[in-house]
């Protein structure tokens, strides 16, 4: 692939977001009034020169900011100092040798919605080393980028896309295939060498499987053969039983299952055969719980996999606590939408239920502190990561970065925050600590944040144990200049509109129908 010179860059961005910026009109009017009133706002606040207030606990400090507005997911690469950004108008590269200064390094230009978590990849020779990376784009409602355009997905058409980052300066389509079932996240069993990919799925119970031996050429399994018609894989995290009749995320762990959360609460699988997954248990009617699951659950992790010994007492130094978050975007009181959660895994030999609550927290109000979200604002839990500290990174929308302490799992605490005035935290990632060869070897003290309003913004946070934080940025202030022009605000505007859309079609579509 011929490398694109700045130039023809910015002017496929400005195609890329021209395209974009003609959702506007019709998404906002399909929004709600008080969803058009909150656009309005976080575009006049992002306008060029608008001061927005910001505040974080005593332990967090604001390193930088990398404007990119419309950001909505990330993923940082284990084996090459690199992060990449998905927005609404692009993948970025950014260079994170200095993880304290992420420096752009390649951009495709791509109109998409909404990738919400985008996953990385990559391919190993027979000497184990590193021959392909790769990012796995999830399309929901459009899909268009200049370096493929005989291949745009305008119609939201479910589709996982093969981005090839192998070059970072030069990002490129390498594949793409359709799928049965919903690609609102799509991702690799085996991260480390991904040949195997599986989607967030949808009504009526299934998700699907990508065979990626061939990432130009990838395709959809068929998980029954013998049968007329390539055929989805059954999950019952997809429903039905549950607020809704939709899957979300796969998150696999280090000891061969993966955990599938969705409207019907969370499913666990043994995927050590990736395209031959086995249920193994769920967390049965108390994963559609009141107060557990009012709307879905959304991603999970299971820190320490390997440690696992059944019936032991809760513990995530012992495997055996699942942390989930359960989403609840559309309710704008922070007391209820949507919380983290710990549940234990009490045995993984087959028996039903045995995923069972432990405790869940609302750090918005819970915990509090920091800056009130505005009206009408999302705050509910979202995306999250864990710190081999005991604490969890975890984005909260309007409701910033907050920091969780669950190294006691039924005792669940905030352990910080940072808050901005105009602002919505999509997802927090800890910044990986790395060899001299650039891989991955722990994690560090530095969390990143993608932010829908904002961009990227990289924070230093005093972990249990430790005497300081990595740099001298204040750490709180009466504004902060966030420096994104007005184009850039009425894409926020678009983005957030097509949250609300999207989510709204989502929520009307799977929710269970009640009997007449």
């Amino acid at each position: 692939m011929p490398a694109r010179p700045r130039s023809a860059i910015r002017a496929a961005l400005g195609l890329v977001t021209a395209t974009a910026l003609t959702l506007l009109p019709a998404l906002s009017a399909s929004a709600h009034d008080g969803d058009r009133d909150r656009m309005r706002e976080v575009a006049e606040q992002s306008a060029a020169g608008t001061s927005v207030p910001f505040a974080t606990s005593p332990n967090v400090e604001l390193v930088k900011t990398v404007p990119k507005p419309g950001a909505i997911s990330g993923v940082f690469s284990p084996s090459a100092p690199y992060f990449y950004v998905s927005s609404l108008e692009s993948i970025d590269v950014y260079d994170v040798s200095d993880p304290l200064s992420p420096t752009l390094t390649g951009t495709l230009p791509q109109a998409i919605f909404e990738n919400e978590a985008m996953n990385y990849g990559e391919r190993r020779n027979a000497n184990g080393k590193v021959v392909a990376r790769f990012v796995l784009v999830g399309v929901d409602l459009t899909q268009a980028s200049s370096d493929d355009i005989s291949h745009s997905n305008p119609t939201g058409a479910s589709e996982v896309i093969v981005v090839d980052v192998t070059d970072p300066t030069n990002p490129y389509i390498r594949g793409r295939a359709p799928a049965l079932t919903s690609t609102h996240t799509v991702a690799c069993v085996n991260v480390r060498n991904c040949s195997t990919a599986y989607s967030a799925g949808s009504r009526p119970g299934f998700y699907s499987i990508f065979d990626l031996d061939s990432l130009s050429k990838p395709r959809e399994v068929d998980a029954r053969p013998g049968v007329d018609g390539k055929q989805a894989f059954p999950s019952p995290a997809s429903g039905p039983g549950g607020p809704l009749v939709a899957g979300h995320k796969w998150n696999f762990d280090n000891a061969g299952y993966g955990f599938h959360t969705g409207g019907a609460g969370t499913a666990v699988f043994d995927v050590s055969r990736p395209r031959h997954p086995e249920l193994v248990t769920t967390t049965g009617e108390a994963g559609v719980a009141p107060g557990w699951n009012d709307f879905i659950h959304h991603n999970s992790a299971r820190p320490n996999a390997r440690a696992f010994e059944p019936y032991s007492p809760p513990s995530v130094r012992n495997g055996n606590v699942a942390l989930i978050t359960e989403e609840d975007y559309e309710n704008t009181d922070c007391a209820t939408a949507g919380s983290f959660q710990t549940w234990k895994v009490t045995t993984l030999s087959g028996r039903p239920s045995a995923v069972r609550p432990l405790d869940r927290i609302n750090p918005v109000t819970e915990g509090g502190g920091g800056i009130s979200p505005p009206r009408n604002a999302f705050c509910s839990a979202h995306w999250f990561d864990y710190h081999p500290s005991g604490i969890v990174a975890l984005a909260t929308y309007a409701g910033g970065l907050r920091l969780i302490d669950v190294r006691d799992p039924k005792n669940l605490e905030q352990y910080g925050f940072a808050t901005f005035g105009a602002s919505e935290v999509w997802d927090a990632y800890w910044a990986p600590k790395r060899n001299s060869r650039g891989e991955a070897i722990g994690k560090s003290n530095i969390v990143y944040t993608v932010d829908l309003v904002r961009g990227l913004d990289v924070y230093s946070v005093r972990l249990p144990g430790q005497k300081g934080a990595a740099s001298t940025t204040p750490l709180s202030g009466p504004s902060y200049d966030a420096g994104i022009d007005g184009t850039a605000a009425l894409v926020i505007g678009a983005g957030i509109a097509a949250v609300v859309l999207l989510r709204r079609r989502v929520a009307h579509l799977e929710r269970p129908v009640s009997p007449a």
